[in-house]
């Protein structure tokens, strides 16, 4: 497959979460930060009503959030340069959205692998990065898929030397402090807060490449099913510490292992390898009364959905329409199935009437619940801010309290 198969918004969610290593959707409290908006109006908290409205029940409104926006968006938007927003987090505080946080445990490599430049060639900078792959990029940093050259792990040894290095599970960093983590998130808060269940494919292919774990899992399967495996026990490893101590309302989890012709691995792999891992782990989650877990995979899903449900994987986010189809016939087929997203971004940037339109085939599911829209990707800067506030406006007007 070559790269012009993946979507861009793939490999940006995919860079985006893997050398900065934050969750798109982690609160950050930023007092001198002014709301441009005002918070969409409500009898219930955030809390109440992120819940009720994943578990199908009445809500007064429909939970109010966004995925985020490209970096060119920081630049290029008024709205966001005249107020100093810079990024994602300090966005949904301008634009005053409904509260939701996740908590991050060390469960991947710890420590990564240093990141930094080694070498030029013409107007790219080759760059190792956390995950030890070299990779060519533009030395303008404009937004592109990088061209990865090498990888750090390539076979079993090169797996072996890594997870010993890299993947202890008796390294003292990956101890949570749980006195600290329920100062910050007490038991009283007034917002859902979800617990991060990583990954169990897809941060292995961003070590071994899409190329390498196409041969590795076929050269050396018992060397991915290995990793597979450590991918999970660091998983296992954080959940142990904290699900007694905190309530946490959702799972979250990142997959991006799909682009529009299905998924980068065989179906047959996910479900004998991947998926025993996820209901592993569904059962501390359920054990502790958490039976929502949304993954973030992009592309189209479709192939292997059954797996993640039957995993225990029971909600899509960001849900790329364009890569798969319109929501609702997903929710149509899947009763259980929740999503999170899936407001199609080319109608976004289609103009106001295409806005409207879009918005309209939205409003039975919203209605039946399990269901909360926002566009489908970071929202990309070919869409207008005046366009953008109109969606926004549309949103309340159509979802927000009546």
């Amino acid at each position: 497959m070559s790269d012009s198969n993946i979507t861009k918004d793939h490999w940006i969610s995919l860079v985006f979460f893997h050398l900065k290593r934050v969750d798109p959707i982690e609160i950050k409290q930023t007092m001198s930060i002014q709301p441009i908006r005002n918070k969409w109006k409500g009898e219930l908290t955030d809390r109440e009503r992120f819940n009720r409205q994943m578990h199908f029940q009445d809500v007064d409104r429909c939970f109010n959030m966004e995925f985020g926006y490209w970096d060119d968006n920081f630049k290029e938007w008024s709205i966001f340069s005249e107020n100093g927003i810079t990024c994602n987090e300090d966005a949904d505080i301008l634009l005053n959205f409904d509260k939701i946080a996740v908590f991050h445990g060390k469960i991947w490599m710890n420590p990564p692998f240093k990141e930094e430049v080694i070498g030029e060639k013409g107007d790219f900078l080759i760059k190792r990065n956390g995950d030890g792959l070299l990779a060519e990029v533009p030395k303008d940093a404009h937004d592109t898929i990088p061209h990865y050259i090498q990888s750090s792990v390539v076979t079993p040894e090169d797996w072996n030397r890594c997870k010993e290095e890299r993947f202890r599970l008796d390294d003292p960093e990956r101890i949570v402090d749980i006195e600290a983590l329920k100062k910050k998130y007490p038991a009283d808060r007034d917002h859902p807060l979800g617990v991060h269940c990583g990954s169990m494919i897809g941060t292995i292919r961003n070590i071994l490449t899409f190329e390498g774990l196409a041969y590795a899992t076929y050269d050396y399967p018992e060397m991915v099913e290995d990793m597979v495996e450590t991918a999970c026990r660091m998983v296992e490893h954080t959940l142990d510490q904290v699900l007694p101590h905190i309530d946490f309302d959702y799972a979250s989890g990142w997959e991006d292992i799909c682009f529009k012709n299905g998924p980068i691995v065989t179906v047959e792999f996910f479900r004998d390898v991947v998926m025993p891992r996820y209901k592993r782990i569904n059962e501390k989650l359920k054990a502790h009364g958490i039976d929502v877990w949304y993954t973030d995979c992009d592309g189209d899903v479709r192939p292997i959905l059954p797996y993640f449900l039957e995993g225990g994987i029971n909600c899509l986010f960001p849900f790329e329409v364009m890569g798969c189809e319109h929501p609702g016939n997903l929710l149509d087929q899947y009763p259980e199935l929740r999503i999170m997203g899936g407001f199609d971004k080319i109608q976004l940037g289609a103009g106001r009437e295409a806005i409207k339109a879009y918005m309209e085939t939205l409003v039975p599911y919203v209605e039946r619940g399990g269901y909360i829209p926002f566009c489908d990707h970071r929202c990309p800067p070919n869409v207008t801010p005046e366009d953008y506030s109109y969606y926004l406006d549309l949103k309340e007007e159509m979802f927000g309290m009546k």
